[in-house]
């Protein structure tokens, strides 16, 4: 493997990684700007301009842009999360030059057309409705905004309907002026690619782009509380909360292996205990994600309303039994699934482009494999032991309920079990 790097002088990022033998690649460029950038005014237009991206540029339709990629074989595509906006393409190493050059031109040269936008807005909408009416993807929106409340940061990525429905151009374009400089993004590639080859078309695509100043980020606050959405549904959605720790925060790797170890798969404490044992449900998990000043470790479960409360509490219980007995052996265990994890995904040069794009964001550089894999090793038994203690110790939570909830235990009664 062949990393390589490079800046341009108005501070576009370059990463590359020649993956030897494979005969396809993954480019994209990844943009420091996603729903946490927005205004409560532009609340859904990162979004809706990823959405936009597709529909026509000042150089193809959107028929032309799905026909350069499809008729080599590749496909392209795109997404937007709270801190960050991608948009890549996945081809054959001979067509990598192809297919930059149609990212570049999604990026940087959408029409936004009135008519467009007019049709994207009711796919959009769609989406909203879609997830409204999918109650194990709903609820990660709504503990989001508890664990956040009245910040950027806990905001719905897709927007309000609302918001949505009056978008216009001018709304797009001024989040483009405000937050697509070369200082914000990041080209990464990996698989069969050429870094000089890359390099050159980049500074011809990218060189003459001026840096801006981004708005500075309001900060993180996680201040927890809950919501509840009592509905007749079949299952009850359990999802709590509590703040974890940020990507540069070196305690995010005892974190997620706590979260492995607790709920991260079939050998895993809850689904142990909580679906094995008790049969209380089918689904249970716990995961650990984080943002560049804050995280958030997230446990989630759907079961019957008459066993929420039996469910919600044993979880509970086992976070205060993780904290006085997590053992060498589940330890162990959760550090060779995340290192097996990061290691079969880096198999996949989409998911390498994408690893190359975020360690740059985060570290302006990307840790060798060696360097993540001691840091997750250094991780002992009184590490995470110490990590489910931090929860107990009266840090706030937050919880969300929907379904058949009317008699789940509230925030404070699951806070007051744990100190108990």
């Amino acid at each position: 493997m062949t990393l390589q790097t490079h800046r341009l002088k108005n501070g576009f990022r370059i990463v590359t990684e020649n993956m030897p033998g494979l005969k396809s690649a993954s480019i994209g460029i990844w943009i420091k700007a996603g729903g946490r950038h927005e205004s409560i005014e532009q609340n859904g237009v990162a979004h809706f301009l990823e959405h936009m991206a597709f529909k026509g540029t000042k150089r193809r339709s959107s028929l032309q842009i799905a026909e350069a990629i499809e008729d080599v074989g590749g496909y392209i595509n795109a997404y937007t999360s709270r801190e960050m906006t991608a948009y890549y393409a996945r081809v054959l190493s001979d067509d990598v030059d192809l297919a930059l050059d149609v990212v570049s031109d999604i990026v940087l040269n959408p029409v936004f057309s009135s008519a467009e936008i007019e049709v994207e807005r009711g796919v959009i909408l769609s989406e909203i409705g879609q997830a409204l009416d999918t109650p194990d993807d709903i609820i990660f929106d709504w503990l989001q905004e508890v664990s956040y409340p009245d910040q950027p940061l806990g905001r719905s990525i897709l927007g309000p309907a609302e918001r949505v429905s009056n978008f216009q151009k001018q709304d797009l374009s001024k989040f483009v002026s405000e937050n697509y400089g070369p200082d914000q993004m990041i080209l990464a590639a990996a698989g069969g690619v050429d870094h000089e080859s890359i390099v050159r078309q980049c500074e011809e695509i990218f060189g003459n782009l001026v840096s801006r100043n981004q708005n500075q980020l309001l900060p993180g606050n996680f201040s927890g509380g809950e919501v509840r959405h009592i509905k007749e549904l079949e299952q009850a959605h359990f999802a709590l909360a509590f703040e974890g720790p940020n990507y540069k925060n070196l305690d995010i790797y005892t974190a997620q292996v706590f979260a492995t170890a607790f709920g991260g798969g079939m050998s895993s404490r809850l689904f142990q205990e909580v679906r094995e044992k008790r049969g209380l449900c089918y689904s249970i998990f716990a995961s650990a994600g984080a943002y560049s000043d804050t995280g958030t470790l997230t446990l989630y479960a759907g079961t019957s309303g008459d066993k929420v409360s039996e469910l919600a509490n044993i979880t509970m219980d086992e976070i205060k039994r993780a904290a006085d007995n997590m053992n060498e052996n589940e330890v162990a265990r959760a550090s060779v699934q995340m290192k097996a994890g990061l290691l079969m995904g880096l198999e996949s040069p989409s998911s390498r482009a994408e690893r190359l794009a975020r360690m740059v964001a985060i570290w302006d550089r990307v840790p060798t494999l060696d360097e993540v894999v001691e840091r997750i090793d250094g991780v002992t038994v009184n590490s995470v032991r110490n990590f489910a203690a931090s929860l107990i110790g009266g840090s706030p939570a937050a919880l969300a309920l929907y379904g058949p909830v009317k008699d789940a235990p509230s925030v404070e009664e699951l806070q007051a079990r744990l100190v108990a």
